[in-house]
């Protein structure tokens, strides 16, 4: 049987994805973990925390294995876990600002490359089976991670914010310094497992993840590779996606199956994102 161009595009763009995912992925349920919504202007900010959004790849600690998101196990060097408690983290795999490629390379290895590691910090910034609410999380994440006491296991620093003016200045310096965004956490929410204001986040522009469904074929100077991903959220909004690639991304597209973060500027009556840009692939997005 031959195979038209696109389809070998997408069949290859599969076999990297399993060739890349970490062990035990797909194995277990997806952790239960608090998800954010999206600040908007009137949230009462005196109940709530800042801190910067990590542009890396959420992961819990179990207290034996590293879990991503969707649920898949994180192979990692056994130095880098070494003499940590028991004790359930929830916080960022990190490589930096501006290097989420470079993370999500690193923590998608099979097996794990000791100096591409040496380069990832663990950004703790809460404790998933602690009682208390959000105010009381903090000194206690604090405590374990100065327990661990290793430098790449870093504590993830809070702070208030008076007025909303105050908090768009702040972000406007964290996006000038090259961070993502901030993150709004409710200081006497419990943990729980929802996506309400208990977590708020806060960024330039708004962000969303959905599910590729099928590679669109291009046109003019895209024909022969792909012209736009349809995806749909999961919500089960489906929608073209069809700025924001790369040559090569068109080359290789993202595998059908895959998610990926898209920005957009609001959406239509319908609900379909507007001026939807594809920003990279996912792997830690909501179970498949």
């Amino acid at each position: 049987m031959r195979l038209t161009r696109r389809e070998l595009l997408g069949r290859l763009g599969a076999a990297v994805v399993a060739a890349t995912l970490p062990c035990g992925a797909l194995a277990g349920p997806a952790p239960a973990l608090l998800l954010a919504g999206v600040y908007r202007p009137g949230i009462a900010l005196d109940a709530y925390w800042l801190s910067e959004k990590y542009d890396g790849l959420r992961a819990r600690w179990d207290g034996q294995r590293f879990v991503t998101r969707g649920g898949e196990t994180i192979a990692v060097p056994a130095w880098f876990t070494a003499g940590w408690p028991a004790t359930p983290l929830d916080g960022e795999l990190w490589a930096g600002r501006g290097r989420f490629e470079e993370a999500l390379s690193t923590v998608r290895r099979q097996t794990p490359e000791d100096a591409a590691w040496r380069r990832i910090r663990f950004m703790v910034f809460d404790l998933p089976d602690h009682p208390g609410p959000f105010t009381e999380r903090i000194a206690a994440y604090h405590g374990v991670v100065q327990q661990i006491d290793q430098a790449w296991v870093q504590a993830v620093k809070q702070e208030r914010v008076a007025s909303h003016a105050a908090l768009m200045t702040r972000l406007d310096r964290m996006v000038k310094d090259g961070g993502e965004g901030l993150m709004l956490h409710r200081g006497d929410a419990p943990y729980r497992a929802v996506r309400d204001d208990t977590l708020l986040k806060v960024k330039t522009h708004e962000d969303a993840e959905a599910r590729v469904v099928a590679h669109l074929p291009g046109q003019g100077r895209h024909e022969g590779r792909m012209g736009a991903l349809l995806v749909e959220t999961a919500a089960g909004i489906r929608f073209r996606l069809g700025t924001g690639f790369t040559d090569a991304q068109r080359e290789r597209p993202p595998a059908i199956g895959e998610w990926v973060t898209y920005r957009f500027r609001g959406l239509s009556a319908a609900g379909v994102p507007r001026f939807a840009s594809f920003m990279r692939v996912r792997p830690d997005a909501p179970a498949r």
